[in-house]
């Protein structure tokens, strides 16, 4: 076999010592290899001896995707181009999801190379299949290495075996490899002279371990943005939300490209087809003709990984990447899917058991098929699934399969769900879930009865601090319920009851006692007096009413309605033990703190036998205890008592939780009392950008520490009366004129004015 002439510099590297390179025109004639038969060159062109045709070097074999139209330059290019550069260097893997550019990435280096002249062979494989591969190896071997032999596995073998001989610079693409067991015997030797590179969405460590991976994203916003330009020009009509628009579509290159020849043809602004996007199918978006030579319409990119990650597990991961798509793109925790809800769902949906081991594998399977990142939140690991492979798997799960997929998703993140917030971390991963549930599937988890995890959702987001978006979901859920169940269906009682709960914790008292007051009545009726929906909204009611500025009406509410709830509940319910620390509440802010504590003391005593001592209604306990002994004329023993306490929130809720920062305000409130007024207001300052950062400026905590502080720096005489007076117009906007908290704002300003 003769060879080409060697052109002049190396795609990866310098050339060995000593090796002289020439010019196409200066080439010598070489002499045969042994691997087949002599040729003859003449110039730029051989003649294959045996088959007699001829072959112009450099030479090509496979058809290399042309240029996407608009394509730009990304992060990912100088990667494989600085990699694939360096002397030593190995296999190339590019692994990334379907339709993140991983073909056109490689395409545009064998375009770059091919075209300055750094290769001389440059061999596209399509690696869909093993049959593909061998195929196109055997007819580089007819065409390079003299095969004449009909058998294409034997052709194959002898183009492996030629590029590990020849000093010719090479360059061997499979694209798209599906299975990487197709690869077996069928790796292209590691040589000074050539590369492989690789692209593919598997992950499999066989597949990666000693090998260059470049993993290939989406595209940055600014990415998208500049690819939306290029195609759609700059018409500031056409080009306004484009931004949302590429969130909307996850910066999917393959989406935005679809997208954008949809928008050409129909004549579509950005919102335009945002709207679009919005109420049709990802089916009825395609294009009439697919852009750039594409084959696959984003709708069904990844059916074809889903369909071999079935088969890998009989079926389970198909169930697990359904569950996962009802839920938060950007962190999912795992175990979710190994659930006692979950793990019955897979037995009920495919006939057979499944057990944790088996979810813990079909989402190995999902990562190593490109379907899903994985990741860690805190100490959890999580899987992350792109926002368009969740939509296309909902749109691709039947009907009948919907609502049961809903109602497991909502099963699981209850099992998960922290008791009393003892993680806040997990709390909000799994309140991200929740949220994101409830915007996919809301329509099955309200009807024909609400599912449990909406009220969780309310409570647990108002204890993070997001109260009003907790009420503005709860009414949208009660306005269909109104009309579905009727006001006195015990859902929509309890709907009732939570949008009360948030009201008040919002800052209207007032309007909380008065719904609780309508609400009481259509609860004796519907439910009847023992009910625990009944007791809790007596319970509300008193708190709210106390709040409102009747502090000793609330105090014998409670009073009537501990024996009822012991009887009805018993005495370790969680309610009948709220109603003994409201008692002891209400005697306090009635004026007796003297009694408050002992009160207090005596509950503190059974929460800690019952719940333990970590247990975040037992620590808030002692946090009324602190501050009923401060009032009874401690405040010295408030700050120690609180000072113990803080660290104890922090490891039980976390640094920022809001009962955290709560008992930091007091703590710091309850040194000034104690004789250190600047040092209270030196923590009260930090407490405050803490509210600031986690709760933001409305909220009623937030608001309590402004007043804190405004207190203790006019004691300082370091506050200002326009300062205050901003607090006070705050107070008004949010809670009224006459509300308790105002009025104590009212107190300050006063002082601040009689000097």
């Amino acid at each position: 076999m003769t060879r080409p002439p060697r052109q002049a510099g190396s795609p990866v590297g310098p050339a060995p010592p000593g090796r002289k390179h020439h010019r196409p025109s200066e080439s010598p004639v070489h002499v045969g290899t042994g691997l087949g038969p002599v040729g003859v060159f003449h110039g730029n062109v051989s003649v294959n001896g045996r088959l007699g045709l001829e072959i112009t070097w450099p030479h090509r074999v496979g058809v290399v995707p042309r240029p996407i139209n608009g394509r730009l330059g990304r992060q990912a290019d100088e990667s494989i181009e600085a990699t694939a550069a360096r002397a030593g260097t190995g296999d190339q893997i590019l692994t990334g999801p379907g339709g993140v550019g991983k073909t056109q990435i490689v395409a545009n280096l064998a375009d770059r190379w091919w075209n300055t002249g750094r290769i001389d062979l440059l061999v596209w494989v399509t690696a869909t299949s093993a049959t593909n591969i061998v195929n196109r190896y055997a007819q580089a071997a007819r065409e390079v290495a003299d095969c004449h032999t009909t058998d294409p596995r034997e052709c194959a073998a002898r183009f492996l075996a030629w590029l590990a001989t020849t000093r010719l610079r090479w360059l061997v693409v499979l694209d798209d490899l599906t299975e990487p067991a197709d690869m077996l015997g069928l790796w292209p030797p590691a040589t000074f002279w050539g590369r492989t590179i690789v692209t593919t969405r598997r992950r499999d460590a066989a597949l990666t371990s000693g090998r260059e991976v470049i993993e290939v994203g989406t595209f940055t916003t600014d990415e998208s943005l500049d690819y939306l330009r290029a195609r759609l020009g700059s018409r500031q009509t056409h080009l306004r939300e484009a931004e949302q628009l590429a969130a909307d579509l996850g910066q999917l290159p393959l989406a935005l490209a679809q997208a954008v020849t949809y928008m050409l043809d129909q004549d579509l602004t950005c919102i335009e087809y945002r709207t679009r996007l919005s109420r049709r199918r990802l089916f009825a978006l395609r294009p009439h003709l697919l852009p750039d030579d594409q084959e696959t319409a984003v709708d069904t990119t990844w059916a074809l990984s889903v369909d071999i990650a079935d088969g890998v597990t009989a079926g389970t991961t198909r169930v697990v990447l359904q569950l996962a798509a009802l839920l938060d793109p950007n962190g999912i925790p795992s175990d979710m899917f190994a659930t006692r809800a979950a793990t019955d769902y897979y037995r009920q949906r495919l006939g057979r058991t499944v057990d944790s081991d088996d979810a813990r594998d079909a989402i190995r399977t999902l990562y190593r098929l490109g379907l899903v990142g994985l990741g860690a939140d805190d100490g959890t690991t999580t899987i992350q699934v792109h926002a368009l492979v969740q939509r296309a798997s909902r749109e691709a799960t039947p009907d009948e399969h919907q609502r049961s997929l809903a109602v497991t998703a909502a099963d699981a993140l209850l099992e998960l769900w922290p008791a009393a917030d003892h993680d806040e971390a997990r709390a909000q991963l799994i309140r991200a879930n929740a949220t994101a549930l409830r915007r996919n599937s809301d329509r099955f988890l309200l009807e024909p009865t609400i599912h449990p995890i909406v009220f969780q959702y309310g409570r647990d987001t108002n204890e993070a601090g997001l109260p009003q978006s907790a009420t503005s979901a709860l009414e949208q859920h009660l306005a269909g319920q109104m009309k579905t169940l009727g006001p006195t269906h015990p859902d929509t009682l309890a709907t009732r009851l939570d949008i009360a709960y948030q009201f008040g914790e919002n800052g209207r008292q007032a309007f909380a006692a008065e719904l609780l007051q309508e609400l009481q009545e259509d609860c004796l009726e519907a439910l009847g007096q023992d009910h625990r929906v009944t007791l809790t909204v007596r319970r509300d009611l008193a708190r709210w009413q106390g709040e409102s500025g009747r502090p000793d009406y609330a105090r014998r509410a409670l009073e009537e309605l501990l024996p009822d709830c012991a009887r009805a509940l018993g005495p370790t319910d969680a309610v009948t033990f709220d109603v003994r620390r409201g008692i002891a509440d209400w005697t306090a802010r009635s004026g007796d703190p003297v009694l408050a504590v002992e009160q207090t003391k005596a509950l503190l005593a059974d929460l800690t036998r019952v719940l333990g001592p970590s247990d975040a209604f037992t620590l808030t306990t002692r946090a009324h205890l602190a501050n009923w002994r401060g009032q009874a004329g401690d405040a010295q023993g408030a700050a120690q008592e609180y000072g113990e306490l803080v660290p104890d929130f922090a490891r039980v809720l976390g640094p920022m939780h809001p009962h955290t920062l709560t008992s930091r305000r007091y703590l710091a409130d309850w040194h000034g009392h104690a004789g250190d007024p600047a040092g209270a207001a030196d923590a009260l300052s930090a407490v405050l950008r803490d509210h600031l950062d986690e709760l933001g400026p409305d909220h009623p905590r937030t608001l309590i520490t402004r007043r804190f502080l405004a207190h203790w720096r006019a004691d300082l005489g370091d506050a200002s009366i326009e300062d205050v007076q901003r607090l006070f117009d705050d107070h008004v906007r949010l809670f009224g004129l006459n509300h308790p908290q105002t009025l104590l704002v009212r107190e300050i300003i006063e002082r601040l004015r009689a000097g």
